[in-house]
């Protein structure tokens, strides 16, 4: 059954408490990547609010380049987004964290326990049900315009570190998502929200919220051989970390700031 763009913009007016993004959806059966076909759109004039949706993706990419596998029966969906407030370019990971507490609020409330994993997995169970990709155009050291790529396991197989939506719902006797237009409506609703506080509220209450879903708090890591623990995250999305000090004269625990993709907290695989 193909994917209902009608279904998709009544469950937008249903839900929508903002209108930040005037949401204007295109979908398609199978693209390359959405975000590719996003910037294609806006380089021939779509404006901020445009979405393209997919069910397949033949060159999906994830995180410093790698590659997104992104089977049928999966929603892979992207977002154009303006801004009136000015962004510094080197903080373009705040975009990421909105779009990650957004959608994760949204999925919770519907009932789903849905958690974030530093600095872009949306997790259930704690396995991966999604994931994010930022990119922006800059100019002057300030972002103009970006493209928010989401990916989200709806009825497509995963690996073993990997959850469904689908299968997670049936697990609990508990749909509260029927279709894949409500997951793209939470998912839409979720960064509009999420672009909402940030622009609205600033970046000290998005990040509060952000930590508040973040299931790496407390999380012992190794840093060049040395154990800490997981305390928070910095505006410009490094994670912070608390090094453990065996000298006596060291009164102060001394905080780290770690760069996204230089660590992975890695998942565990489930026997589930």
């Amino acid at each position: 059954m193909g994917f209902n763009l009608q279904n998709l913009e009544s469950a937008l007016k249903a839900g929508r408490k903002y209108t930040y993004l005037p949401f204007s959806p295109h979908f398609f059966e199978s693209v390359s990547s959405t975000n590719q076909t996003l910037w294609n759109l806006l380089h021939q004039g779509a404006i901020s609010g445009t979405v393209v949706i997919a069910t397949q993706q033949s060159a999906g990419r994830g995180q410093w380049g790698r590659e997104w596998i992104s089977p049928i029966g999966g929603l892979y969906v992207s977002v154009a987004i303006s801004f009136d407030r000015k962004i510094e370019a080197t903080d373009s990971y705040q975009l990421t964290f909105a779009t990650a507490w957004g959608i994760a609020s949204q999925l919770r409330q519907c009932g789903i326990d849905v958690g974030i994993k530093w600095p872009n997995d949306l997790v259930l169970n704690s396995r991966k049900l999604g994931g994010i990709l930022t990119e922006t155009k800059v100019n002057k050291g300030q972002i103009t315009q970006a493209v928010i790529g989401v990916g989200i396991n709806w009825t497509n197989p995963v690996p073993d570190t990997g959850i469904n939506l689908e299968s997670w719902q049936a697990s609990q006797d508990f749909r509260p998502i029927s279709s894949l237009e409500i997951l793209t409506s939470k998912v839409l609703l979720g960064i509009e929200s999420g672009m909402e506080c940030l622009q609205q509220e600033g970046v000290s209450i998005l990040l509060s919220r952000y930590l508040d879903l973040l299931t790496n708090m407390g999380d012992r890591v190794y840093v060049n051989n040395l154990l800490g623990t997981v305390v928070g995250v910095t505006p410009q999305g490094n994670l912070r970390v608390d090094l453990e000090t065996h000298d006596t004269k060291e009164l102060i625990t001394p905080e780290i700031y770690i760069q996204p993709g230089t660590i992975s907290l890695g998942y565990h695989k489930s026997s589930v």
